[in-house]
């Protein structure tokens, strides 16, 4: 059985590449009807926020990325790491290191200018001396100090690393008794049956030290698969700016979880010329050996236009309830479906979509200066009087095509074009120029709010000329 992991480090938010890599391993497990573990590496108490354990758990409900089981923390498992550091102490594969601070600065000082690589020299790795006082050892594992660690990667194929050239013997636990985190990934994904490791290829570096203490223990190495990064249109790391930020940044920006997770899936993966994915296709198709090796680039129109197709194609009821989100209620709106059907062709995201309808159905306050100058010109005013006298008139008008009927009643009187009474209309209704069509607009805020509108602009525009 495929067990795969996201095991995102509490001391930031959940960022997007990070997201990427929760959603690779969700669709490997749920394609091999596997499982799908969360852990939350939660060692470093320090840097340690509960703020952004809770951000991670949100973005994984509002996404629906379900995993399997309970959530593992790391910080509950100190028992579990104890037994395996002493596990390694009694078989001689760890010992007790007393080396000082001012000790290993200074052999970095030195090594540094002799031009070598920085590393521990392991001159307590066979002490039987009396440990110098006032000094806590920290743990070091015994690291192999020749030859050869082969990493099977199902990305970047077979990658070999030379021990003397990486590798000294790296500390697993430090002086307060606390676990390093090379050694406790090791630990977690080996007891949790992780045996398909899908992460950043940031971690590689790490790979081969995890690669020793599974061997120190005995423990069955998984596959990995390290995903190349997401590179801003520039090909460099991602910034806050191109799109690196809080995962639940992108639901207050307005898109959608289906657009987000399909815009990632295509990050480093393809099928084919295909764009557009469902849950299900992502699950049925997605293969991690099909992962690009080059880094992937983040584009945000691709991601808008993504973001669009899934508005266009939700219905009008379950828009509704995602509007909430961002402060407009439309479920009991008699004319939501009116409305929203001639919104959600324009908008880009749910937020725009929010700000569309909230101009819509809010009474403008004041008037975009040059448009009223261009709308409210010449016999404007006279137009805008014809039409409210028709339309108070009028008995219960409803649909757009009633009051478009009005409208073609008032053009044809006035022998006027329609952008005659089209221009100081849509001003008096929105107070600017754009949006959808007057007739729905009027039928969405009905009878009694247009003329409301169009007294308040003919109040206010009077005097133009």
């Amino acid at each position: 059985m495929v067990v795969t992991r996201f095991a995102p480090s509490p001391t930031g938010y959940l960022h997007i590449g990070g997201l990427r890599t929760a959603l690779f391993s969700y669709l490997w497990a749920k394609k091999n009807n596997g499982k799908f573990v969360l852990r939350i590496e939660d060692t470093d108490k320090a840097r340690n926020s509960e703020e952004a354990t809770q951000a991670i758990l949100q973005a994984f409900e509002w996404l629906g990325l379900k995993h399997d089981g309970e959530i593992e923390y790391q910080s509950k498992r100190d028992d579990i790491y104890a037994k395996y550091i002493k596990q390694l102490l009694d078989e001689d594969k760890a010992y007790k290191c007393y080396m000082s601070r001012e000790e290993l600065d200074a052999l970095r000082e030195e090594q540094m200018a002799n031009k070598q690589r920085t590393k521990y020299d392991g001159r307590y790795r066979d002490f039987d001396g009396v440990p110098p006082e006032g000094v806590e050892p920290v743990i070091r594992i015994k690291a192999p100090l020749k030859g050869e660690i082969i990493v099977r990667d199902g990305v970047k194929g077979d990658i070999s690393f030379q021990a003397e050239d990486i590798l000294d013997d790296f500390v697993i636990a430090r002086a307060d008794g606390s676990p390093t985190y090379n050694f406790v990934v090791a630990v977690d994904d080996a007891l949790m049956g992780i045996n398909e490791v899908i992460r950043g290829d940031d971690h590689l570096s790490n790979t081969p030290k995890q690669i020793v203490v599974y061997d120190a223990l005995g423990f069955e190495i998984p596959k990995f698969y390290h995903v190349p990064m997401i590179h801003n249109s520039e090909g460099k790391k991602l910034s806050k700016r191109d799109g690196a930020t809080d995962v639940m940044e992108y639901k207050n920006m307005g898109y959608t979880p289906e657009a987000l997770l399909n815009f990632l899936v295509r990050l480093g993966w393809s099928h084919g010329d295909q764009e557009i994915f469902s849950m299900e296709e992502m699950i049925h198709l997605f293969n991690p050996e099909d992962i690009n090796k080059s880094a992937s680039i983040y584009n945000t129109e691709k991601l808008e236009w993504l973001s669009s197709h899934y508005i266009k194609n939700t219905s009008n009821t379950d828009l509704a309830d995602m509007l909430t989100d961002y402060e407009l209620i439309l479920t009991s709106h008699d004319k939501k479906e009116i409305l929203l059907d001639a919104l959600k062709e324009r908008a880009k995201t749910l937020k725009d979509l929010a700000d569309m309808a909230k101009e819509i159905l809010s009474t403008p306050e004041n008037y975009d200066e040059k448009a009223a100058k261009k709308a409210f010109k010449g016999d404007a005013i006279t137009i805008l009087n014809t039409f409210g006298a028709k339309l108070s008139k009028a008995e219960n008008p409803h649909m757009p095509t009633d009051y478009h009927h009005l409208m073609e009643e008032v053009v044809n009187e006035m022998e006027i074009g329609f952008g005659k009474i089209g221009q100081p209309l849509r001003v008096a209704l929105l107070g600017k120029m754009g949006g959808p069509g007057l007739d729905v607009v009027m039928s969405v805020i009905g009878k009694t709010e247009t003329m409301l509108r169009i007294a308040n602009a003919i109040t206010a525009n009077t005097n133009n000329d």
